[in-house]
């Protein structure tokens, strides 16, 4: 009996997913277990272009979004697919050249490969079914401040820490998972906060500019390290944020992949730079 082929993807082991997709079913399946951390509802799964209707949560109320999924970006171009019906494309991995971004600028891309195990989107393992019950809870900030007993004093500086943060813009909302305190610009995280007992660790997002007040983080230059200690940090943490807002919109408007493991500029002209020796 001849036994049929099997050909997996890397080892990832996320959320039930042991190897990365291969085709765009798996894309289909992992979108489905990421889509509270994207602050996303399904109304609709289709056989027609584009593949699902959804929700996403604005810091407004829940705008409608149209959804195609590939398993590469450039598939979307090479399946024809008009831009003007669609709002987002999700993959696992953006392999679009600047010029084909150029012909659907206006459609979003998620490339899920560089937002999964990542500060954004935590890893959560497969538990036993007499052990889900007990694991299914909300967080609050309450949660937060027992959790590292945090003391007074620091909290007195988040409470005013976030006051700023949601007076940036009014799209902005936070959300309480886990182990940290994420807030939204509102389609993506541009800054995920952790409590320390008698501190604040902030990761902001950079895209490589250098902001003051903000150390780089190693292996995601796309991010940058705040830390809060006492009242005089605080000017210029918010600024910090203020400018990381700018740039995480700016990201947004011209599709840049800003996860945790994405493509940094620096390395896309390193590769843009190899490939036209080759040529």
């Amino acid at each position: 009996m001849k036994k049929d082929q099997s050909i997996v993807g890397s080892l990832i082991n996320f959320r039930g997913l042991v190897y990365s997709p291969v085709n765009e079913q798996g894309v289909v399946f992992l979108f489905g277990r990421i889509l509270d951390d994207l602050n996303m509802y399904i109304e609709e799964v289709r056989t027609k272009y584009p593949d699902c209707v959804a929700r996403r949560y604005t810091g407004r109320g829940w705008e409608r979004v149209y959804i195609e999924f590939e398993y590469l970006s450039s598939n979307f171009i090479e399946h024809r697919h008009d831009p003007k019906e669609c709002d987002i494309i999700v993959c696992w991995e953006d392999d679009l050249t600047a010029e084909d971004k150029m012909k659907i600028q206006d459609v979003e891309i998620i490339e899920l490969k560089s937002i999964i195990n990542t500060p954004q989107v935590p890893n959560r393992g497969i538990e036993a079914p007499s052990k889900i019950g007990s694991l299914e809870q909300k967080y609050d900030l309450e949660h937060h401040y027992k959790r590292k007993k945090v003391k007074k004093g620091i909290q007195n500086l988040y409470e005013k820490l976030d006051k700023e943060i949601l007076k940036i813009n009014d799209e902005i909302f936070n959300k309480y998972a886990k182990t940290a305190i994420t807030y939204y610009s509102p389609e993506r995280n541009f800054v995920y906060l952790k409590f320390r007992q008698k501190s604040m660790e902030l990761d902001i997002y950079t895209n490589q500019q250098k902001i003051p007040g903000v150390k780089n983080i190693r292996f995601h230059e796309n991010w940058g390290k705040i830390r809060i200690e006492r009242e005089s940090d605080l000017k210029v943490a918010i600024a910090a944020i203020k400018r990381s807002y700018k740039l995480m919109r700016q990201a947004v408007e011209g599709n840049i992949n800003t996860g945790w493991y994405a493509v940094t500029p620096k390395e896309k002209l390193t590769w843009l730079a190899k490939a036209k020796e080759e040529k």
